[in-house]
C-alpha cells in the first residue's frame, strides 16, 4: 500500500559538525511510503506529478524522523523522581528493591506496555533498553514492542554480584542470554544487546564470559554504564587498581569493540576517548539524569576532539522525562555549562540519526531517507502558547531550538510507526 504525506520536512542524516550540507529541509515536501518503507522525498512541487494518483495527506507541523533513544531503563519507569541520592546510594535504596518485582511476568507485561506507549507518546519509536536480570522483563519488553512494531534493542541484565533477588550466575546469565538472542533477535524489528549491568555489577568471571558471548554474537550490541558519577569511578578504581581508567575495565574483558554503546562517559580521561574512537564504540549522552544524580555535565569538547561516537538517551528512571525534545535541550545547556555549543540541528542529530548510527541501525531509521522505515513525527511549535508567541515568524533554527528549551510531549501531535499513526494527541 502505498501513503503520501504533505508537510514541512526536516532531518539531519549526519553530524553538521562533519558534513555542512546535513540538514535536509523540504519547507513544502512530500514523503511518499510503501509497505511501511520511504520510497520517495523532496519537494512537493517536484514530486506532485509522478505521484497524482496517490491520495495525499496533508499533516500540520513540522515532521522530523522519529526519536531514537539510545539509553533508557523500562524497569525503572515507577521510579521516576525518586529523591535524595546520587547514583550508588539512590540505586541501593529505589531502584534495586524496585526491579526485584520484575520477577512476576504479568507485573513486566504492565509495566513494557506503559513504557512502549510512553515512548511513543513522546515522538521516541526506536530506543535502546535496559531491562533487569531476569528473563521475563525481556520477553515482556519484546512482546509489547512485537505488538507494536517498535524497533527496540535490549537484552538481559548481568549481574552476578547484586542483591538477593536482583543477582545470576555465570552460568545462568549465559544460558539466559543465549536462548534470549535465539528468541527474539532479528523477529520483527527487534535486536539484541549483550548488557552487563556495570563493571562493579559483575565478577571478573561474568564480566570475561560477557566478551565471550559478544564475540561468539557479532551481530548484537553491547551495552553497558561507563564513568558517570564521582563515587562510582572511584569504586572502580579500588577494585580495578591496576587498571589505567574505568574504560580499561572493561576492555581487558573484550567489552570495548565498535558495537559497544557505553552510557554517559562523564568522566574520562583523554586516553580513554582515544581508545573509544580507536575501537568504533560510543557514548549515549543522558544530560537529564546526570543532572538529576548530581553526576556532572559531559565534556563535548573533549568527546568531538577524539571524534567520540555520540548519541542521545533519556536514561529514564534517573532521567526525568521521556522527550528526547526535552532532553535534547538540556544537551545544550550541558555543553554550554563546559563553554561548548550544541547547535540546534546536532542536537537533532544527536536525537535521531546520531543515536541510530550508534545502535548500527542507521540504514533502517533516523534520517526519512528512500530506503528507511518510514518511522516519523509531527511536531506542533505551537503547542502551548509561550512556543507559539516564541516561534511566530520565527526562522528554522530558532523554531526547532525553541521546541528543544520549551517544549516536551506537549510538542507531539503524532507519531508514526512504518508510516501508520501510532499515537495521535487528542484536543483538550
Amino acid at each position: 500500500m502505498i501513503r503520501a504525506y504533505r508537510a514541512e520536512l526536516l532531518s539531519v542524516g549526519q553530524d553538521p559538525r562533519d558534513a555542512p550540507d546535513a540538514v535536509r529541509h523540504e519547507p513544502d515536501g512530500l514523503l511518499v511510503i510503501e509497505d511501511g518503507i520511504v520510497i520517495a522525498r523532496g519537494p512537493y512541487a517536484d514530486l506532485a506529478d509522478q505521484y497524482a494518483g496517490i491520495e495525499v495527506e496533508t499533516l500540520p507541523g513540522l515532521v522530523v524522523p522519529g526519536f531514537v533513544d539510545a539509553h533508557v531503563h523500562y524497569p525503572q519507569t515507577d521510579r521516576i523522581a525518586s529523591h535524595g541520592e546520587q547514583l550508588l546510594d539512590w540505586l541501593d535504596r529505589h531502584i534495586f528493591p524496585a526491579e526485584k518485582a520484575f520477577v512476576d511476568k504479568a507485573y513486566a507485561d504492565g509495566v513494557a506496555a506503559f513504557f512502549l506507549d510512553e515512548l511513543l507518546r513522546n515522538g521516541t519509536t526506536s530506543a535502546l533498553v535496559y531491562p533487569t536480570v531476569h528473563e521475563q522483563s525481556v520477553d515482556a519488553l519484546f512482546e509489547a514492542a512485537l505488538e507494536r512494531r517498535m524497533r527496540i534493542v535490549s537484552g538481559k541484565v548481568l549481574m552476578d554480584l547484586g542483591p538477593e533477588g536482583l543477582k545470576d550466575t555465570v552460568a545462568s546469565g549465559r544460558a539466559e542470554t543465549e536462548a534470549l538472542i535465539r528468541r527474539w533477535h532479528g523477529h520483527g524489528r527487534l535486536g539484541y544487546a549483550i548488557t552487563p549491568r556495570f563493571v562493579l555489577a559483575s565478577s571478573d568471571a561474568q564480566l570475561a564470559d560477557a566478551g565471550a558471548l559478544l564475540a561468539e554474537h557479532p551481530e548484537v550490541l553491547m551495552h553497558t554504564h561507563l564513568a558517570e558519577n564521582v563515587r562510582e569511578c572511584a569504586a572502580v578504581e579500588e577494585r580495578f587498581s591496576d587498571a589505567v581508567d574505568y574504560l580499561d575495565a572493561y576492555d581487558r574483558f573484550g567489552l570495548v569493540t565498535p558495537r559497544s554503546v557505553f552510557a554517559h562517559g562523564i568522566h574520562l580521561s583523554d586516553r580513554a576517548c582515544g581508545r573509544l574512537h580507536e575501537s568504533g564504540a560510543g557514548i549515549a549522552i543522558c544530560p537529564s539524569s546526570n543532572l538529576f544524580l548530581g553526576s556532572g555535565f559531559f565534556n563535548f569538547g573533549k568527546a568531538d576532539a577524539h571524534k567520540v561516537r555520540l548519541g542521545l538517551g533519556t536514561d529514564i528512571g534517573a532521567g526525568t522525562s521521556f522527550s528526547m525534545l526535552y532532553t535534547a535541550g538540556l544537551a545544550y545547556q550541558a555543553a554550554l555549562a563546559r563553554e561548548d555549543k550544541l547547535d540546534p540541528f546536532r542536537a537533532l542529530y544527536l536525537a535521531t540519526a546520531g543515536s541510530a548510527a550508534l545502535l548500527h541501525i542507521a540504514d533502517k531509521v533516523g534520517a526519512l531517507e528512500p530506503g528507511q522505515e518510514a518511522d516519523f513525527v509531527v511536531l506542533d511549535c505551537a503547542a502551548t502558547p509561550l512556543l507559539a508567541r516564541r516561534t511566530l515568524e520565527a526562522d528554522l533554527a530558532e523554531r526547532l531550538f525553541a521546541m528543544q528549551i520549551l517544549g516536551d510531549d506537549r510538542v507531539v501531535a503524532r507519531t508514526y510507526v512504518l508510516g501508520q499513526c501510532a499515537w495521535q494527541r487528542t484536543s483538550s
